[in-house]
């Protein structure tokens, strides 16, 4: 019903054409090199925090923690520090004529996202109580399949060949582990609590793809700046309305009071317990950054494709470091989402010279006429 209603109030604002998949309001503002340098960056922010907190999460879990509150409110209580690259990095002076939003669109643009952010980031804390890393890293594939679903009726995405390929193996690929007998569970989880955790990992996905494409609207219709610096400010004033929101269900389920002895309880110890949910917060933040900002200087469709990069480096990680099993149900349903992950990759690639290619004629013809 808030996402419905978000949804009405942004079609209202006038409505900005973007090319092809890239965010026409970054592509024109940035020279090439400035753009493929901020997209690079966001790419490494989204890979590396995905998969450190993912990592770090599973960790708290398996070292005796078990608040799925506080794991919620680590996934957004670092937002303060984005505060120091929003006012201490200078933004090019803005070039937009458009008038700006109003505070109370704005104020429930944020408080709308805000309050889905933390519903979804709940349910992720599910997930990941009850999976392995590595497998409810490879459930989050499905969020690309949601993905194209929401950006053809939200954000106009067309469907194509390629797309409709990846949205089908991916379905598969996540279908794959739903019928695994041989799952990996984390110790003392049973069979009913797996599936509890297949389901709140795939409705997340679910949730989170239609955030993104809420978020791209965004961008497009009602914030229309051409500065990185309104990434900054979405994330921190949604992450702001997320963390009031976890905090409050922290207290009013009664999970603040075992904390203490969640901590004492602590297989690592009670430094470790802090530095896990601190450095946990600052991953996911890190993350944040990167998912966002790729949807502002390109699509939510690519910030999608690129969250799936990290599902490769999860699982392989997690065999590492947390001695996961890597059975063959586990592979193919890797491969499955490797397979549509490319499938999304070359559809980009196809879009983008389109794109490069429209705009060159555009530029000589302007020329052109110019002469003429």
């Amino acid at each position: 019903m808030l996402t419905l209603m978000l949804l009405q109030i942004i079609d209202n604002e006038e409505p900005m054409i973007v090319a092809g998949t890239i965010s026409e309001i970054a592509y024109t503002k940035y020279k090439r090199w400035q753009w493929w340098f901020l997209v690079s960056l966001c790419i490494a922010f989204l890979i590396v925090g995905q998969s450190a907190a993912v990592l770090l999460g599973r960790f708290y879990y398996d070292q005796g923690g078990n608040s799925k509150w506080m794991a919620t409110l680590v996934q957004t209580a670092a937002f303060p520090v984005l505060l120091i690259p929003l006012f201490t990095i200078p933004s090019p002076p803005e070039a937009s004529t458009s008038a700006s939003p109003s505070i109370t669109i704005l104020a429930l643009i944020y408080f709308v996202l805000g309050v889905v952010v933390a519903a979804d980031n709940m349910m992720y804390s599910t997930g990941l109580l009850y999976l392995s890393a590595s497998t409810y890293s490879l459930i989050c594939a499905s969020q690309l399949a949601f993905n194209a679903v929401f950006s053809y009726f939200i954000n106009a995405q067309k469907f194509t060949l390629l797309i409709v390929n990846s949205t089908v193996v991916l379905t598969l690929s996540s279908s794959l582990l739903a019928v695994n007998e041989d799952s990996d569970e984390p110790s003392g989880v049973s069979k009913g609590k797996y599936i509890i955790g297949f389901l709140c990992t795939f409705g997340a996905s679910a949730v989170y793809s239609l955030l993104l494409s809420v978020m791209q609207l965004s961008f497009e219709k009602v914030l229309k700046k051409e500065t990185f610096s309104v990434v900054l400010e979405m994330q921190i004033y949604t992450s702001l309305v997320a963390t009031g929101a976890t905090v409050i269900g922290l207290f009013a389920s009664g999970e603040w009071s075992t904390l203490h002895g969640e901590m004492e309880g602590f297989e690592k110890g009670k430094v470790a317990y802090v530095m896990t949910l601190v450095w946990t917060a600052v991953a996911w933040q890190v993350c944040s950054v990167g998912v966002v900002g790729l949807i502002f200087l390109v699509s939510s469709l690519y910030s999608n494709v690129i969250s799936t990069v990290s599902l490769a480096v999860t699982p392989f990680a997690s065999v590492i470091v947390f001695h996961d099993k890597m059975n063959g149900v586990k592979i193919i349903s890797m491969l499955f989402a490797i397979w549509g992950f490319a499938s999304y990759i070359y559809q980009n690639y196809l879009d983008d010279s389109k794109a490069r290619h429209a705009q060159a004629v555009a530029m000589s013809q302007n020329e052109n006429d110019s002469s003429c």
